[in-house]
């Protein structure tokens, strides 16, 4: 019997520099050989966000020492590797660039196939990584740059249901944090500085929570609490404040999540539904259960990604490469990077287009 296929990923989109193998196991469920991940986190706190160019001159010099880290740590020869997977969008097109250009060169020397991977459809797939899943499913993809409701029918198959027309929910969590003097990055610090407030303290807005559908608004929730920050003197309204925003946030998608279940129930006549949570946000612990809360009561069952595979990291971009071997879908090498790069080829990408309140 022919060895199962061994892909190895490449992930740059953004500030993380990662390179990860996967292969099938013996039950036809991926296995993660490897999956290494170098944080930029020290180059960019200093600045409160992520500077596009610092970061792509990280990636190129962590890259190479990144690949072989993960290569040695996989236990494989480079001669063994079925094919290379790297994002090609959507990200900051510098530091996509760094990861394309790397992974056409090792494609081009090892002699084999070259798969470029839409960064939306890693998260979408990840949790396949640990758990057979049927198509089709429900996706909430919460990240620093997207907020997605998608249908996910089958391997490069989707349909968006609802978006954020303004802010994405990680990148109102790094405002929020940092409006509150949490330290960059402050998004995944602020549940716990929440822990230590009173949730019911502020009442905060909810935008479009009751038209739009399960399309999603936090730009004027970022702004109550731009409002409020300028008056606060002590450090329990921070925390008050913080419970309060994290309060706000669960309601707003326990709400829109409701309405999620039912226009995908509108296309799908299935039995098993299920509700997948996927991207950085779907590590917080109190969105997590607001939305296991959710899925019970309307006969969802909600799946989560590994922690450690919430966040960006190359396991589930060669998890995409590895679904795409199977179909023999493979890119040129001339495949240009594409900073704005949508799931749903019939959705428009920008924010607030064409959608209807």
């Amino acid at each position: 019997m022919a060895e199962k296929p061994i892909i190895l990923g490449i992930e740059t989109s953004c500030d993380e520099t990662a390179v990860s193998l996967i292969q099938d196991d013996e039950s036809n469920l991926p296995k993660i050989l490897s999956n290494v991940i170098s944080s930029q986190f020290n180059i960019h706190k200093e600045y409160g966000g992520v500077v596009p160019d610092l970061a792509a001159r990280s990636h190129v010099e962590k890259i190479d020492i990144i690949t072989k880290k993960a290569i040695k740590e996989s236990g494989v020869g480079l001669d063994k590797v079925s094919a290379i997977a790297v994002t090609a969008g959507p990200g900051l097109i510098v530091c996509l660039t760094v990861g394309l250009n790397f992974g056409k060169a090792m494609a081009m020397s090892l002699d084999i196939p070259f798969i470029g991977v839409n960064h939306l459809e890693g998260h979408a797939l990840s949790p396949k990584l640990h758990s057979k899943i049927e198509y089709p499913y429900l996706l909430l993809l919460i990240s620093g740059g997207h907020s997605q409701y998608l249908s996910v029918n089958n391997l490069g198959n989707y349909k968006r249901l609802g978006t954020t027309i303004d802010d994405a929910l990680g990148e109102a969590f790094d405002k929020t944090a940092k409006l509150l003097g949490i330290e960059f990055p402050g998004g995944p610090k602020l549940e716990k500085f929440s822990k230590k407030g009173d949730p019911n303290k502020y009442n905060l807005p909810k935008p479009i929570i009751n038209k739009g559908g399960c399309n999603l608004s936090f730009a004027g929730l970022k702004t109550a609490i731009l409002r409020i920050t300028k008056k606060i003197k002590t450090d329990q309204e921070k925390f008050d404040l913080a419970a309060s925003f994290q309060k706000t946030i669960e309601e707003i998608l326990y709400i829109k999540t409701k309405k999620a279940f039912q226009e995908f129930q509108e296309i799908h006549s299935i039995e098993n539904n299920n509700f997948i949570v996927a991207g950085g946000v779907a590590a917080n612990e109190g969105i997590r259960n607001k939305l296991i809360k959710v899925s019970n009561e309307n006969n969802f069952k909600c799946i989560f990604p590994d922690l450690r595979l919430c966040g960006d990291n190359a396991a589930m971009i060669a998890m995409v490469g590895l679904e795409k071997y199977k179909i023999k879908q493979f890119d040129s090498l001339d495949l240009p990077a594409s900073p704005r790069l949508p799931l749903d080829e019939n959705a428009k990408f920008l924010k607030g287009a064409g959608i209807k309140l």
